[in-house]
Formats: structure tokens, C-alpha cells, sequence
């Protein structure tokens, strides 16, 4: 397998493209995070990326993580990565100084943390959790629960869990069973099962704060009757430092299609009747304070997808102007396989989606900057509608195609992708999971279609669509027919806004359609982007003709290949109860 590296100019390009399409370079609140500073960070985290976590990346997934007697132990070179990690300030890049982290804005740790996801998706599952753990904690829990736990996780000593799963519920978490039973001391017995936990139990850190959903016992049925409780492994001494045994056991690690070494684990929360946790919130409140974790998780989710296409993509440009094999299409002898223009057309199809999603992850976390600095209240309502809009969209659209990149990444090297010795499986059994985990793409087609859309009577989706439209005017992109492109597409979602929000809205088509729906959205979202880029790059051309020729060239490939799915994905969107009511799947 040939080594990471960093896409540093693109990642720069791509930063710079957010903060002026956000208007954080008018920020006085973020002005000392200039171009110099972005750069530097990026450049001391690619090489932590390629130099200490890259090589670790096929360890963790030949070794795996290994149980024994209710304790995890984590692959050879997790345990002194994760130290060096921590040490270095990575755990808290964007998360406030007072507690130990480094303050930085999350358009600038956006395409730090694409690189640990890059380097080794299986080896930073931690981080994500700690973010959003963290952020939780600064927004729900009291000022003691801020100075008992944030410090500690922040600086890596501790890490977080997130324990949502149990074996009978799914992802149907009305219907979970663990209980927390009130002490009178403000602290709560906690009993019940979880599954399906990243990280829920390891060797790396001293201690373990699982984030536990559970049911008090008067609560309201379903999820309206649903607490967060913080539950360590090990008891929090006065001095702060852990104690005794909290009787939280795990059980058992799943054994996996892939992220071998990120252990998942079931667990078992007061087996002995021992178990205790505080409240973080209010009772019956713990849904809105776990989603500020999972909007996180999502987000994360939409970042492993643009991950595994940049490693993918890497992996198959290297091979593909090595591997010679037959004679190039215009005659000659025989070429690179690289000359193919079929292979050149999958390598193109993975590094147009790769910048498409990442455009739209970067410009997301900016997004997320200026709603946290701007005064105005407006403003930030519309930013926040935009960010809840996008986040379901950049899940499920970038992971599904992480799929897909995987899936070409193993064609272009032909058999030898298909066979373990050069690495590239791997992607594909890394990438499958990303679907599935923090929502499946259904989930996340019903979030879009009934809260962001029909929610808010599709004011946010106009809004967007509104921008993209101005963004059109632009003349490079009315000379190259960009901008007639887009503006049909976005034309053609205007047109459902009324169908889709309206009192006599067909719920099958809606419920079936929701998935092409969305992937037509994430699709118009990256050609935006990519005209964006297109924008910058034929205005720097005379720079550095190639790098700048070929970023023009993957807008024109996916004008070509790529937008034409939206009217399909809205056609079919369009009439998707068909045949679903009629199949009868009980004969």
C-alpha cells in the first residue's frame, strides 16, 4: 500500500473557498486564524497523519482488537498513538482552552480531523465522540459536572461513549428498557443493557465516561420519557482522579465486517446493582442533549466518507500509472493503465465526488463558526436552518458514495483489489458501516423530507436554492453552461417544494422517495461547489495550469456524469410508491 498523504492544497483551497463564501474573513472574532496559521495546523497534522497513524492502519485491521474476561485490549501501536495524540493537543483542536483544548475554530479542524479519517478511520472512532461528548456537556450539564468531566476528556486522559443501542430497540429508541432509578443524592442507580458501542471499552485511556440513555421511573412512554445520564466506568474520587469499579462490564466485542480495530462493544450497566450515574439536563430531556452528540457524530459520519475516497482514490492513482496493461485507445504500444479512458473516467468519478463532499463538509463547519460569532439574530437562525438542513444530506450522501468510491477504487486494480494483500479491501469493508452507524440513510431521507423540509414549510431548502441561484450569475459559469445547469435543477426541487410540504402529500411516495430525494439534493450540493471551485480555478489558471486546469476539468466531468442523476433522482421521487403498496412480501 504507498503511504498518505495530506491533499494540503486542496484542503487549503477548499478552507479559503468557506470562509468567503461564509463571510468569516469580515469575522473580528476569528481574524487571528489567518492563512498562515490554517497552514501551518494542517501541515504538522498531515504529517502526524501520514508519519504515526497511516502506518498503524492495517495493524489495527489484520489484529483486531482481543476480549478477555470483560477487558478490551487494542492493537499493537494504538495504545502509544493515542498518548502521542493526546499529548500533541489533537483531542481538544476545537474545544475551549479554559479546559484544556486549543480553542480552534472548526473550519480549520474540519480537514484535520479528514486526515485522521484518512490516515486511520478505525484508530480516531475517540474523537468524534469527544467532541460531541464535550459539546454536551458545556451546553446541558451543571458548572460541577463541567469541572469534574471536561478537563479530563478533553486532554485525552478520559474518553466517551455513546450508549444508545440496546439488543431489542435498534434504532428505535422509544423503545429502550435501561433504567435509572433516583438516590435522593442526585445521583441515579443505572440498570440495563447497550450494544453497539464504539470504544465502550479499551486500554488506552484511565478512564471511560459512557453518555447512557435510560428511563426514570415515572417517564412518559416512547421518547418523550427518555434521560442522559454520564456514567464513568471507574468512580470519580474527590481528588477528581478514578476510584473503585462502577459495575459497568463489557461483555463481548463484535466481530466485524470492518473497522477491526475500533472495538465495539456490549454492555452491561449495574449487573451487581452498583451501577451509578448523575444526570446530565433535565429528566426526560435526554434526546435534545444526546442529538448535540449524534448532529456531531453525523457530521463526523459525512468526513469518513470524503476520507476513504481520498485514501481510495490515492491508492488507485498510484497503481494506475504503474500498472501497465494493453495499448493506449489512440494506438501505440502498450500503456499505463492510467490511459485508459475508462480508468481514467473512475478515477475521475472518485476525485470529483471527494472534492464535491469535501467543498460541502468544509463549508458546513464554517457555517457552524459564523452562527457561534455573528451578532446578528437573524443571521444565525439562518445558519443554524442551513447546518440542520445540510447535515442529514452530507451523511447519507458522502457515505453512500464512499461506498461506491470503494467499490471503484477495487476495480481500477482489477484482481489484485479484490484479493487482501494490497490494502484496498479494507476501504470497502471500512466503508460499509458508515451508512448504517448514526443513522441509516433512511433515517437520515426521513429527517430531510419531514423535519427540515415539511418542518419549516421549505423555507430552509429556498433558501439554499436561492443562493445556489445567485451563485450562477457568476460569467464564468453562464460561458461554460455550469450555471443553466444548475439553475434547472434547482428549478426542478422549487417545483416539489409544494408536493413534498402540502396537507395531501402521498406518505408512501414521500416515505419510499426520500432516499432519491436526498441524493439528488447531494448531488445539486456538489456541482455548486464544484462551479465554485471551477470559479476560482479559471481565474488562477495562469498560476499553476495543470493543478488549476485539472479542477476545471472535474467540474466539466461532472456536469457530464454526475448531474443528469438529479432529474432521475427526482423523477423517481416523483412516483416512488410505485410497486412498493402493491408487493406482497408475506407470500
Amino acid at each position: 500500500m504507498s503511504p498518505y498523504h495530506a491533499p494540503l492544497e486542496d484542503m487549503q483551497l477548499l478552507v479559503n473557498q468557506a470562509i468567503r463564501k461564509t463571510g468569516l474573513d469580515q469575522c473580528q472574532a476569528l481574524e487571528e486564524f489567518d492563512e498562515g496559521l490554517v497552514g501551518a495546523v494542517l501541515e504538522e497534522a498531515g504529517k502526524f497523519a501520514a508519519g504515526e497513524l497511516a502506518p498503524l492502519n492495517p495493524v489495527g485491521d489484520t489484529e483486531g482488537c482481543h476480549f478477555d474476561n470483560g477487558r478490551v485490549t487494542t492493537p499493537a501501536g494504538w495504545k502509544e498513538a493515542y498518548r502521542q495524540f493526546c499529548e500533541a493537543g489533537w483531542m481538544g483542536l476545537a474545544l475551549p482552552v479554559e479546559y484544556g483544548g486549543q480553542g480552534l475554530p472548526k473550519f480549520i479542524a474540519q480537514p484535520v480531523n479528514e486526515m485522521w479519517l484518512s490516515a486511520n478511520l478505525a484508530f480516531v472512532m475517540f474523537h468524534a465522540l469527544a467532541q460531541g461528548g464535550s459539546e454536551i456537556l458545556l451546553n446541558f450539564g451543571t458548572d460541577a459536572q463541567k469541572q469534574r468531566y471536561l478537563e479530563p476528556i478533553i486532554t485525552g486522559r478520559w474518553t466517551v461513549a455513546m450508549a444508545l443501542t440496546e439488543p431489542g430497540a435498534g434504532s428505535d429508541l422509544g423503545a429502550l428498557t435501561t433504567r435509572a432509578v433516583p438516590q435522593g443524592d442526585g445521583y441515579y442507580r443505572i440498570r440495563g443493557q447497550k450494544i453497539y458501542i464504539t470504544y465502550g471499552d479499551h486500554d488506552m485511556a484511565e478512564n471511560i465516561v459512557h453518555l447512557v440513555l435510560a428511563r426514570t421511573p415515572d417517564a412518559p412512554a416512547g421518547s418523550r420519557g427518555i434521560s442522559l445520564f454520564a456514567v464513568p466506568k471507574y468512580r470519580i474520587q474527590d481528588d477528581g482522579s478514578p476510584g473503585e469499579s462502577n459495575d459497568v462490564l463489557c461483555t463481548g466485542i463484535e466481530h466485524k465486517t470492518g473497522l477491526h480495530g475500533s472495538p465495539t462493544c456490549s454492555i452491561s450497566y449495574g449487573e451487581q446493582g452498583d451501577c451509578f450515574g448523575e444526570l446530565i439536563g433535565q429528566e426526560n430531556r435526554g434526546l435534545a442533549a444526546m442529538f448535540v452528540l449524534m448532529n456531531e457524530a453525523r457530521l463526523s459520519c459525512g468526513m469518513q466518507g470524503v476520507g476513504l475516497g481520498e485514501r481510495g482514490y490515492q491508492q488507485a492513482l498510484d497503481y494506475a500509472r504503474e500498472r501497465i496493461q494493453g495499448a493506449g485507445y489512440d494506438g501505440g504500444g502498450r500503456v499505463a493503465i492510467v490511459r485508459h479512458p475508462d480508468v481514467a473516467r473512475m478515477l475521475l468519478s472518485i476525485r470529483a465526488e471527494v472534492m464535491g463532499q469535501r467543498a460541502l463538509g468544509y463549508l458546513i463547519a464554517a457555517q457552524i463558526d459564523k452562527a457561534e460569532h455573528t451578532s446578528d439574530d437573524a443571521e444565525r437562525t439562518r445558519l443554524e436552518q442551513r447546518v440542520a438542513l445540510l447535515t442529514p444530506v452530507f451523511k447519507a450522501f458522502a457515505t453512500e458514495n464512499a461506498n461506491r468510491m470503494a467499490g471503484t477504487t477495487i476495480q481500477i486494480f482489477g484482481g489484485m483489489g479484490f484479493v487482501e494483500e494490497t490494502g484496498v479491501a479494507q476501504f470497502m469493508r471500512d466503508a460499509r458501516i458508515t451508512t448504517i452507524y448514526e443513522g441509516t440513510t433512511g433515517i437520515q431521507a426521513r429527517d430531510l423530507v419531514f423535519r427540515k423540509i415539511r418542518g419549516d414549510g421549505g423555507q430552509a431548502l429556498t433558501a439554499l436554492l436561492d443562493e445556489i441561484d445567485g451563485d450562477t450569475e457568476q460569467s464564468f459559469l453562464q460561458e461554460t453552461g455550469f450555471g443553466a445547469a444548475l439553475r434547472q435543477a434547482t428549478g426542478q426541487f422549487r417545483a416539489l417544494i409544494p408536493v413534498i410540504c402540502g396537507d395531501s402529500g402521498d406518505s408512501l411516495s414521500l416515505n419510499a422517495g426520500g432516499v432519491p430525494l436526498l441524493e439528488a439534493l447531494g448531488t445539486l450540493c456538489c456541482a455548486w461547489q464544484l462551479c465554485l471551485i471551477a470559479v476560482t480555478a479559471q481565474s488562477r489558471k495562469d498560476q499553476n495550469p495543470v493543478y488549476y486546469g485539472n479542477l476545471m476539468a472535474l467540474a466539466d466531468y461532472y456536469f457530464a456524469y454526475s448531474v443528469p442523476r438529479i432529474d432521475a433522482g427526482l423523477s423517481t421521487f416523483q412516483q416512488a410508491g410505485r410497486g412498493v403498496s402493491a408487493y406482497q412480501f408475506d407470500q
